[in-house]
């Protein structure tokens, strides 16, 4: 189990935006982004947990830019929370434009992922420690939106 913050926020992953991701106009459709953003939440999630995870919710997610037909998408993951058996992980989505090196920043995202044990029912899953003040102000943040979450919830 990886247990670090070196680690739990380290995954990196960047894809070229090919034809096949756009629309007609040579936007990369939202959709691919949001299943690059599970992908790279997936890889955290399963390697903190070393167990079969599922996605149980994603927060907003908001586009600030478009993304182009051969532009680099990189997408930036960490750990910020564990409860009982689900964990929050972010998600920073930057767009490069290869050409002039410019990078924009795209998307972001929280989502929350559930450890699962072989019968698919939700385990238990080790308590995750910040060690780094970025990490313990993510962390503070993460345990606001879960009990922003819990009070929508209460509410319905």
């Amino acid at each position: 189990m990886l247990n670090n913050d070196a680690h739990l926020c380290g995954t990196v992953i960047s894809h070229v935006m090919m034809p096949y991701h756009a629309n007609p106009a040579g936007n990369v459709n939202g959709g691919v982004i949001m299943q690059l953003i599970d992908d790279a939440a997936f890889v955290i999630a399963t390697r903190f947990t070393r167990t079969n995870v599922v996605t149980a919710s994603i927060d907003r997610i908001d586009f600030h830019r478009p993304v182009h037909v051969g532009d680099l998408l990189t997408l930036k993951g960490c750990l910020n929370m564990t409860h009982r058996s689900s964990m929050e992980i972010g998600v920073r989505v930057e767009g490069e434009d290869m050409q002039s090196g410019e990078v924009r920043h795209i998307a972001s995202a929280y989502l929350t992922f559930v450890a699962l044990d072989t019968n698919d029912s939700p385990v238990s899953i080790p308590a995750y420690t910040p060690t780094d003040k970025e990490a313990r102000r993510r962390n503070i943040e993460a345990l606001k939106r879960r009990e922003q979450r819990q009070e929508h919830l209460q509410k319905k």
